[in-house]
């Protein structure tokens, strides 16, 4: 009996593991119908070179008010990555600008210094840090549900370009989803020590706008 229910665990777990990935492509390309349907694909025979390029991304993003901009790229913008189970991100910095803290629950990233120098790292499970300051043409992977971050370190902009293995990697930035959400604000003020002045301007900070 407990053979079986382990055998049980074992088909349960890889089921489980199978369905969390993007999955395998099964023709050999889906130009999506429309951005809010990404399953029903348009007749291969209507694709162009058109659906498969995409240059939102030549320049950067406005970073001059917050010090950090970034232009993600998927599907919903670049029709010939639907299915393909990848998608980038264009991430651009003012001097000491940051990216926050935030991890992608459904993605492993790989990040190019395209320009300047960025401290660049994240925290695993067992709370130990990794992190250095990357320069033009280096490289850092950030494992999949891992929270990573970034800040611009160098005398001039920084520019770095994201790539995850999923065509929806989803992202979740710390300070937004702790004090731009409805968590309970005593709940809020003894996690953090917080009074509730502070609590409320961090919460006026963060809340979706």
């Amino acid at each position: 009996m407990i053979n079986k229910v382990a055998v049980l665990l074992v088909v349960l777990l890889f089921i489980i593991s199978a369905l969390a990935s993007d999955p395998d492509p099964v023709m050999d390309f889906c130009i999506a119908k429309s951005p809010d349907n990404s399953f029903s694909c348009k007749n291969s025979s209507t694709a162009t070179v058109e659906d498969f390029t995409y240059s939102g991304i030549k320049f950067s993003g406005n970073f001059k008010q917050t010090g950090f901009s970034s232009i993600a790229v998927n599907s919903n913008v670049f029709p010939g990555l639907n299915t393909l189970g990848v998608s980038f991100v264009r991430a651009d910095f003012g001097v000491g600008g940051v990216n926050v803290p935030h991890f992608h629950p459904r993605a492993t990233e790989v990040a190019f210094v395209l320009e300047g120098k960025v401290y660049s790292g994240f925290v695993d499970t067992k709370n130990k840090i990794f992190a250095k300051v990357l320069e033009k043409g280096e490289v850092m992977v950030f494992p999949r549900g891992l929270v990573h971050f970034q800040m611009n370190v160098g005398d001039g902009p920084a520019t770095i370009l994201g790539s995850f293995d999923s065509q929806n990697p989803g992202l979740m930035r710390i300070p937004n989803v702790v004090f731009g959400s409805d968590i309970k604000e005593e709940l809020l003020e003894k996690a953090f020590g917080l009074s509730s002045k502070e609590l409320s301007r961090l919460k006026k900070r963060f809340s979706p706008s």
